[in-house]
């Protein structure tokens, strides 16, 4: 015990030194050195500060640009994102969703949102990530396919999305779940809230499915108190995004008609304001994170204590740095000691399927998920200044 806790003063000491600070060290706190003032200034001087404005165009123009994707649709919040990405995969009551027991709670209250059930499948070690591996193993065992629905033989109903994460910022094995999902006729959608800028086989995250959608939180790799963005290269589909976001308004100079059930989704322009200046600097705090990652892969290697480093064909933009400890007491252990001491570090969440909500949807083994549940600390990860 006296060990660990000189090995956990050590990694203490190291992080602080990071940070050049005996304060609170958080997680991953925001940076604002741009030209987010200048932006929101304008924004306010031109009193169109709710959703409609030039930033909010001028974002959707610039993340798309950056992403590679034909068309980007902002939204108030990830979550927004992925409950109208869902809509748009015709995703209800009569449905189910492949997604991954390690994730945050957003992805399966947006299933939820639909009325629809998930279905848990576990990750890759090596991504924490849904694994391709494991879902194939399941569809093979555990479906058919009927007039081009792929239908859970368990419960009848269709499988009609896979919402894979790529776990903070680390790309899961996208192309290969792609394939797996057209074989099966599912609707891909990526959960890429925290993995803005990271690449997979040099394709930005996001890019890979029918649809894309990104988080701009507060803790994000930019952000602007919230936001968040459905990314798409299908114009049919970009353009129900856009109307479902906006109260499905019907366009009229005055007249207020609406054509069916839409949702006051629509990112405010002063939010959009602060995005467009931090875009500005995504690159920049990407390369900085990626240098903090290198030095932390560094010294935790000198100490003999394993950090995730990116997977295979990946650029991750590593929004949460993570070590895996030996198991769930060492983890615990090390959670307790650090945030005593004013430096923040938190463990995975908690699994999907253990939540009471989401206690009887139906999974795999979910052994990989289980092993890095127990394992895995994310420690502090902002951009250094």
């Amino acid at each position: 015990m006296s060990e660990n806790k000189n090995l956990y003063l050590t990694i203490i000491n190291f992080i602080k030194s990071i940070y050049n600070s005996d304060k609170f060290i958080p997680l991953h706190e925001p940076r604002f050195i741009g030209n987010e003032k200048k932006y929101i200034k304008e924004c306010i001087e031109s009193t169109f500060v709710s959703s409609v404005g030039k930033f909010v165009d001028e974002f959707e123009e610039k993340i798309a640009v950056y992403t590679g994707a034909k068309h980007a649709i902002a939204t108030t919040n990830g979550t927004s994102a992925l409950h109208v990405s869902l809509l748009l995969a015709d995703v209800n009551q009569n449905s189910e969703v492949i997604t991954q027991a390690l994730t945050f709670v957003a992805t399966c209250n947006a299933i939820s949102y639909c009325n629809a059930k998930p279905v848990f499948i576990d990750v890759d070690k090596d991504t924490m990530g849904l694994s391709p591996f494991a879902l194939r193993a399941f569809l093979k065992k555990n479906t058919t396919i009927k007039n081009k629905q792929c239908i859970n033989n368990s419960t009848q109903k269709v499988i009609k999305a896979c919402l894979p994460m790529h776990s903070y910022g680390f790309p899961c094995r996208i192309d290969e779940i792609k394939k797996i999902c057209d074989e099966y006729y599912i609707f891909l959608i990526e959960d890429a809230a925290e993995s803005t800028g990271s690449l997979y086989k040099k394709k930005f995250t996001g890019t890979f499915g029918q649809i894309g959608a990104m988080s701009f939180n507060g803790n994000k790799i930019i952000t602007a108190g919230g936001g968040g963005c459905i990314i798409t290269n299908d114009e049919n589909l970009a353009r129900k995004a856009k109307h479902l976001t906006t109260t499905a308004k019907v366009p009229h100079k005055w007249d207020f008609n609406h054509d069916m059930v839409g949702y006051n989704y629509r990112m405010p322009n002063i939010n959009a304001a602060i995005l467009v200046a931090q875009l500005e600097n995504l690159n920049d705090f990407i390369f900085n994170k990626r240098k903090l990652a290198s030095r932390y892969e560094n010294f935790f290697e000198s100490i003999n204590c394993n950090f995730f480093k990116e997977p295979k064909n990946s650029i991750s933009n590593y929004w949460l740095n993570s070590i895996i400890l030996e198991n769930k007491q060492q983890r615990d252990q090390f959670l307790d000691e650090t945030n005593s001491k004013g430096v923040m570090t938190r463990p995975i969440w908690m699994l999907m399927n253990r939540l009471p909500m989401f206690k009887d949807a139906q999974s795999d083994n979910l052994k990989n998920s289980k092993w890095l549940d127990e394992r895995v600390v994310n420690i502090p990860s902002s951009v250094t200044l």
